[in-house]
This record gives C-alpha cells, structure tokens and sequence, in this order.
C-alpha cells in the first residue's frame, strides 16, 4: 500500500520509523525539505499542506492518507475522500477538531462534558462576559503546543485576548490532566491507551513530562474512559485520537481538548505498550487487527525542550550522562537548530516503581539541555 502523511515533524517521523516493520511505501508532504521525516520516507514532496492543488495531488495517487497536524487543507482531503482515498480520520472529525469552536459546540451537542463556553469574534466583544472571568481565551484556528491560549482572570487583562473568532473557556480548578489514546478501525472497533497525567511547564505551557498509566480512583478512570470512547464514536471516524481531560476539585472529569493524530502524551508508547500509538495507527490505516493498547511497565516521558537563552546549532548537554541511566530511552527528533521552547526529542523511563519514574524525570529535566554552539 502507499501511505502518506501531511505534514514532517516529529510525529510524522515516529510514525515513519514504526511504518519500517510493515510491507508500505510511505509518502510524506512538508514545506521543509530538511524537516525531521524528510529523509525516512520513501518519497518526500516539497509543498505547501494548507494549498488545495499540492494537497490534492499529492494524495490522488495514494491507497490511504493521515495527518501529523490539523493545520492541512480539509477541503481537498474531501474531494480525495470521495475519489476512494481512505483518508484516517476523516475530513469531516479533521474539520471539527481543528477549529476549537466547532470542537466545543460538538461537545454540548453530543452532551460531552466540557467547561463552560461563550464565542468571541473580537476582543472587544470580552467585554460582554465580564462576569464569566477567570476565564482562557482560545483563538479558534490556528493556536498550538500552547500557543493561541491566553488566561484572562479580570476585565484589566481583556487586552491580553485574541481580536479573531475565538472560544472563551471558564476556568475549571485543575487537580489533575491526563490524556487518553483512543483508536478506531474503518468496522468501528475501538481500543483505549491506559491513561496518562500531564504535568506542564508553566512558562511554554508545554508537556513538562508525564506519568502513565495515571494514578486515578477506579470511578474516575470508567468516566475518563467513557467520555474518551463519546467523543470518538461522535466523531465517527477511524484513526488515531488523543483526548485531553481535567479532573477537577471535586473529582469530576472534563473534556479539555481532542487531537485527531498521534500525540505528544503518547510517546511512551514505542517503549512501555505493547503496541504503540505508531504501529496502531499504521494497523488502522493498513486494514490490520488492532494492536494491544496495556502498558508493559508504568513510564514517563521528560521532553527535551530548546533551552532559554539559546538559539542557533544545536548542542546537547548531558546527553551522555542520561544515556548511562537504566531503562532510559532517548529520541532526538533530528532538528538541527534549537530555539527557546522548540521540542527537540523526548526521553521516556520505563519502571515498575513511580518514584523511581519522578526522580529520573526530575534529574533528567534538569541534565540534558538542547542549547547551541
């Protein structure tokens, strides 16, 4: 079969290094012809994967198609879709998911519980939900990796807000995030990841690193899992998805966000699962038996993140010394020039003891450092 994906970072570089135990031409589209999948695919196309006709005719010669980042022309997946691509997920989940109004107004009208929203088109129209504060102001496309989100506790910080469509979330007390993985094939047959807690950095409000399976009370973990499994058959369509959930004060569970791809919080997979995010994704895409989802081991991931200060070739400082420590695994993504909050890898620890997992997170966040020349 030939197998493309829209788009070259990371995951698609992940996905392309599982996708090498599989009999598949692979085919990637990127708009960076030294991006970090570039050179493991079969074919690499130079392109742009928001442009209708580079989208359109990249795929029209292709058995099935995924994404690696919801930023990606849906209306040509549409038109391949009904020329007899397999498109995972579909172009329909893909253009819910992307625009995060949409994304909400799908949670109410599908009763999926989500914290409560109002819409904004421009940034003076806050000024209408004063009393809705604190509140996080999400720009409807276009946000990422923690970009596009603003914190609006009060009406002085109402200039801090997005002058674009965008969707104003109440502010939920957080006591926990965990994210669940959840993959459907094209007959509807789901399985689900163990979950695992996220624990951010709060500067980039990116992934800090992560624990799975997460310590959850067993009443939390059914509602985590029966909300990830609403959201999926809601969307009625196969593929890959990461549902990222709050748990709040009082123990109940929410739906924060959805990712129609594989996922940051997943990584831990390719080590401590039986069948990684990767390899079950390809398996859904190639028309195979769905993997097994159980964990192996507990794990934790520390992402390896361009230090403060630092922009230019990149350097990593203490890469030997992690690499000495026992059942730690470190994935360099391939980028060659690091910039202050850019993912650069990641590092997962396998273990069956969790305070073994934080104290080699802990020491691994603060040894290995992507800095520069």
């Amino acid at each position: 079969m030939k197998v493309g994906i829209l788009g070259g970072g990371q995951l698609g570089r992940m996905l392309l290094q599982a996708a090498a135990n599989y009999d598949v031409t692979t085919f990637v589209l990127e708009n960076d012809a030294s991006c970090p999948a570039a050179h493991l695919c079969h074919h690499f196309t130079l392109g742009n994967i928001t442009d209708y006709n580079t989208v359109y005719n990249f795929g029209k010669g292709l058995d099935a198609l995924t994404i690696e980042i919801e930023a990606v022309n849906v209306d040509a997946l549409e038109q391949l879709e009904k020329e007899g691509v397999k498109v995972y997920p579909t172009p329909a989940a893909i253009r819910i998911i992307k625009n995060k109004i949409l994304q909400k107004q799908f949670y109410a009208e599908n009763e999926i519980p989500t914290s409560p929203f109002q819409i904004t088109n421009t940034q003076s129209d806050l000024l209408k939900f004063i009393d809705f504060l604190p509140a996080v102001h999400k720009v409807g496309e276009g946000g990422y990796d923690g970009k596009g989100v603003q914190i609006i506790n009060n009406e002085s910080e109402i200039e801090l807000g997005f002058n674009a469509p965008s969707v104003l979330e109440q502010k939920i007390k957080i006591h926990k995030e965990i994210a669940l993985i959840v993959g459907m094939d094209a007959n509807g047959k789901t399985i689900i990841y163990p979950p695992a807690q996220m624990v951010f950095d709060p500067v980039y409000n990116l992934l800090d690193y992560q624990l799975s399976p997460a310590k959850l009370e067993e009443k939390q973990l059914w509602k985590a899992q029966a909300i990830a499994r609403k959201v999926v058959n809601g969307l009625k369509s196969p593929g890959l998805f990461a549902i990222e959930l709050f748990i709040d004060e009082q123990g109940d569970v929410w739906v924060n966000e959805a990712a129609p791809r594989v996922h940051n919080s997943g990584h831990h997979t390719i080590e401590a699962n039986y069948s990684s995010q990767y390899d079950m994704l390809l398996r859904i895409l190639l028309g195979y038996p769905l993997g097994n989802p159980d964990a192996i081991l507990p794990s934790a991931i520390v992402n390896i993140i361009g230090a403060q200060g630092y922009s230019g070739e990149v350097v990593y400082e203490g890469l030997e010394e992690v690499l000495k420590m026992e059942n730690v695994f470190v994935h360099l993504y391939g980028k060659k020039h690091t910039k202050p909050g850019r993912k650069m890898g990641h590092v997962t620890i396998i273990s069956s003891d969790y305070q073994d997992l934080t104290h080699k997170a802990n020491k691994i966040k603060h040894t290995l450092k992507a800095i520069c020349k």
